[in-house]
């Protein structure tokens, strides 16, 4: 297939484990057959988790793993000015606002035991003399992405969202229904960007073709699709692998047994035995 271009994109706050490793696998796998090329993202946005520990320890894995990629690494703390542009874009359209709210009073406002990290919330602007004030006392705001604001803007576009989906049985088109998340944060004082508007903002300059990812974030893609709307970005064509689970069928992760590829290494594995290993997902 020719023009095919994927990418692989962890973020360096942690040592890449087997979760990690069946994501790669299913990358490259999919590049190599269809004759395209990966490109390799570092998504160190958030600037308190992110160690260049980590990702000297997620390269020098890859490497042992047998997986190149081509071109240069792309680090996202690199291009803060890029999304500060996609954010003034955006704000000038009207289309994103300050939320003052915290994630305490977010969680007041939601049933009983939903999480605010996960829950919709749907907010507002305040009045602007409000907003004002609060910024003269330096209170702190994440920059949200009004849906009622988007779906304004799009018009019959926004109910006619959709992205192809590729599966072992052919294509379809998929439906995208952002209402799920709310009004999605894009960026904070302490992260100048979010995973969403980054990766949307790479995945279109970078010439991404197809998104390969788990099917933990299947639902997320909706977000993106309308934010490729908005910015007027080309959509990629998106492959949903399956997860590695853990002994209680919950996907794996470090508190259920997934140590890190080093942990194996160090253990005399091979890249064949982390083959065989993730083979089920």
């Amino acid at each position: 297939m020719a023009g095919f271009v994927t990418r692989f994109a962890p973020s360096p706050t942690g040592h890449l484990h087997l979760g990690h490793a069946v994501s790669a696998f299913h990358v490259w796998d999919t590049a190599r057959a269809a004759g395209g090329k990966v490109l390799l993202r570092i998504e160190d946005i958030d600037q308190t988790r992110c160690r260049p520990e980590y990702e000297a320890s997620i390269l020098a894995d890859l490497e042992w793993l047998g997986l190149d990629w081509t071109g240069p690494v792309r680090r996202q703390s690199e291009h803060f000015d890029d999304y500060a542009l996609v954010l003034e874009n955006l704000k000038a359209r009207g289309l994103i606002y300050r939320c003052f709210k915290t994630r305490r009073e977010i969680a007041a406002a939601l049933p009983a035991g939903a999480d605010p990290d996960e829950a919709p919330y749907v907010g507002k602007p305040v009045p602007p003399a409000a907003e004002s004030e609060r910024l003269a006392r330096g209170h702190a705001f994440a920059w949200r992405l009004s849906l009622c604001a988007a779906r304004d803007a799009l018009g019959a576009r926004y109910t006619a969202m959709a992205f192809t989906e590729e599966t072992s049985n052919g294509a379809r088109m998929a439906p995208a229904n952002p209402c799920a998340f709310g009004d999605v944060v894009l960026a904070r004082k302490d992260t100048p960007a979010s995973y969403h508007l980054a990766c949307c903002h790479d995945d279109a300059l970078q010439g991404v073709t197809h998104v390969i990812r788990g099917e933990d974030i299947r639902e997320m893609t909706s977000v993106h699709v309308m934010l490729q709307a908005l910015m007027d970005w080309p959509t990629p064509i998106y492959r949903f692998h399956p997860l590695l689970l853990g002994p209680d069928g919950k996907k794996l992760s470090k508190r259920t047994g997934d140590k890190g590829l080093r942990a194996y290494k160090e253990e005399g594995m091979t890249p064949g035995d982390i083959r065989a290993m993730t083979a089920a997902a």
